[in-house]
C-alpha cells in the first residue's frame, strides 16, 4: 500500500481585502505562512494550488474573496543518493528521460522509503538530477502501476514538463482491466479530494479538484473490460478512483478494489489469479508531449508487462472455454 498520502496537506484560505490585487506567490507567503516561500512557488507551478479550483501562475493576481486552497505531500526529510538500481529507459537527451517503470517501484524517496526508489536510480544514472526539485520528477506513478513516465533532466525542461501538466497539453494512456462489463467507453467527470475517514485513499468529493477521465473499451470478457484510458487531469489515484466510483474497480487494486469478485463457474485458475492478483490491473502505455527545447510533439508507448499480458490471456481462454461449452 503507498504511503503517498500519509503526510497530506490540505489547507484552504480566503483573501482578504488586505491582500486584493498582489500576486499569487505573495498571497500565498501570507495564508500559509507555516511554509517557505520556495516551497509554496514550488507547489504553485505544480498546481498543488489553485485559486477557486483553477491552477494560476504564480505571478497572476489574485483578488479578495478569492479562495486558495493548498493539496499536496509534505515530504520527510531524507537523504536522496545514487543507487545502482536498473532502468529501463525508453528515450534520452540532455533535456528528458523517458522511463518505463515497473510495478513496485516507488517513484521517489518519502517516509518509509528512504532507499530503492526511482529517484535513486536516477541520481546513479544522471547524477546532475540532483540540482533539480525532486530529483526532476514533475509527475508520478503510484508504486503498484507499470508504465511510462518522463523526467526532467534540465532546468529548462522541467519548468517547460510542469506547464504542460498544467495546460493539459501532455496525453497519457492507460491500459485497465476492471471489474464488469461496460457497455461502451465515456466519460467520468468528477472531482477527487482526500477520502474524508480514510487518509490513505482518494474519493469523488463535492469540494475535490476536477477530475476527467476518458476510456475506450479495447476487449470485452465474460465479466471483465480491458479499457484504454485517457486522462485530462492528473489527480492521485485519479482512474483507481473514477473506475470504483463507476462501481468498476480494476482487478487487484488494493485500495479501492474490495474483496475479488468471483464470476459464477469461474475455473480454478482464475478463481486463483483474481484472488492473488498482486497489484492493480493499470499500465501507463502511452506518452505524448511537446520537446522542451525544440518544441517537437514526442510520442512513445511501451508494451504490457507479463502479469497483464498473462492475465488477458487467462481471461480469453476462460471466454472461450465457456463458448465452447
Amino acid at each position: 500500500m503507498s504511503s503517498e498520502l500519509d503526510n497530506a496537506i490540505q489547507l484552504t484560505a480566503t483573501v482578504p481585502v488586505s491582500l486584493h490585487g498582489i500576486r499569487l506567490d505573495q498571497a500565498a507567503a501570507s495564508l500559509f505562512p507555516d511554509f517557505s516561500r520556495s516551497k509554496l512557488q514550488q507547489w504553485i507551478k505544480e498546481g498543488a494550488i489553485t485559486v477557486d479550483g483553477v491552477v494560476i501562475r504564480p505571478r497572476d493576481k489574485v483578488a479578495v474573496s478569492q479562495v486558495l486552497t493548498l493539496e499536496a505531500v509534505q515530504e520527510a526529510e531524507v537523504s536522496w543518493s545514487g543507487e545502482d538500481i536498473p532502468l529501463d529507459i525508453v528515450y534520452e537527451d540532455a533535456h528528458v528521460l523517458v522511463i518505463n517503470k515497473p510495478a513496485g517501484l516507488v517513484v521517489h524517496p518519502a517516509a518509509g522509503h528512504a532507499r530503492g526508489t526511482l529517484v535513486n536510480a536516477l541520481l546513479n544514472y544522471a547524477p546532475e538530477l540532483d540540482r533539480l526539485p525532486r530529483g526532476g520528477i514533475v509527475h508520478r506513478l503510484d508504486k503498484d502501476t507499470s508504465g511510462i513516465m518522463f523526467v526532467a533532466r534540465s532546468s529548462l525542461a522541467h519548468q517547460s514538463l510542469i506547464a504542460q501538466l498544467a495546460e493539459r497539453s501532455v496525453k497519457r494512456e492507460y491500459a485497465a482491466i476492471c471489474l464488469g462489463t461496460l457497455s461502451g467507453g465515456g466519460k467520468v467527470d468528477e472531482p477527487i479530494g482526500r477520502h474524508p475517514h480514510a487518509r490513505t485513499k482518494m474519493a469523488v468529493t463535492r469540494n475535490g479538484k476536477s477530475a476527467v477521465t476518458h476510456y475506450r473499451i479495447k476487449e470485452r470478457f465474460g465479466h471483465h473490460t480491458y479499457l484504454a484510458v485517457n486522462l485530462e487531469t492528473g489527480r492521485t489515484h485519479q482512474i483507481r478512483v473514477h473506475m470504483a466510483h463507476k462501481r468498476h474497480p480494476l482487478i487487484g487494486d488494493p485500495l479501492y478494489g474490495g474483496r475479488p469478485r468471483i464470476p459464477a463457474g469461474a475455473s480454478d485458475l482464475l478463481i486463483n489469479a483474481l484472488r492473488t492478483f498482486p497489484r492493480q490491473a493499470l499500465h501507463a502505455r502511452t506518452l505524448a508531449f511537446d520537446h522542451p527545447e525544440s518544441g517537437e510533439r514526442l510520442q512513445f508507448e511501451t508494451e504490457l508487462p507479463d502479469d497483464l499480458t498473462g492475465l488477458l490471456t487467462l481471461l480469453r481462454e476462460e471466454d472461450a472455454a465457456h463458448g465452447a461449452q
